[in-house]
């Protein structure tokens, strides 16, 4: 299985870097990973809802220009579906077993996801209704897509 990570703007922080190239390398055992970053906008304070849509088509633009006509896409989204990580372990598992060889996850910028993104999904996902900061949110993400694989082999994991 090949699982893309799509996602807005540069990480900052090192502690950030080394947790996702901690999980990269548990996950390498598991399926082949690829994170792809696309450039973020600057976002002015106090912008208008007109120039928040044009931020995210922007950015969706770049996201969907790498996003595969044949992946399985997952967006991360708060009004998605709130599942369990036994769940989205079955997500993965199903999909595997349904033939889908690319599962490609989204995070968009601070601002979210365009509309043109949120509808070539396949799935919309949601964490939380809290709002993360998209750059932590890989990490999140990056450790229950190791979960899942720990669930679906049988494989102790913290519950």
């Amino acid at each position: 299985m090949k699982i893309t990570v799509i996602t807005v703007g540069k990480i900052k922080e090192k502690y950030l870097e080394d947790a996702i190239a901690e999980y990269s390398k548990r996950l390498s055992r598991y399926c082949k990973l690829e994170i792809i970053q696309v450039a973020d906008e600057k976002t002015p304070d106090r912008a208008s809802e007109v120039v928040e849509t044009q931020i995210k088509d922007k950015e969706g633009e770049r996201i969907l220009s790498h996003i595969k006509d044949t992946a399985y896409v997952v967006a991360l989204a708060i009004e998605g579906k709130m599942i369990s990580s036994e769940e989205l372990a079955e997500l993965i598992d199903g999909l595997g077993v349904r033939g889908e060889s690319h599962i490609q996850f989204v995070i968009g910028g601070s601002l979210g996801l365009s509309k043109k993104v949120l509808e070539r999904a396949d799935y919309k996902l949601s964490f939380s209704r809290m709002t993360f900061p998209h750059q932590l949110m890989r990490v999140i993400l990056l450790e229950q897509i190791y979960r899942s694989y720990r669930i679906v082999n049988g494989e102790p994991y913290h519950k």
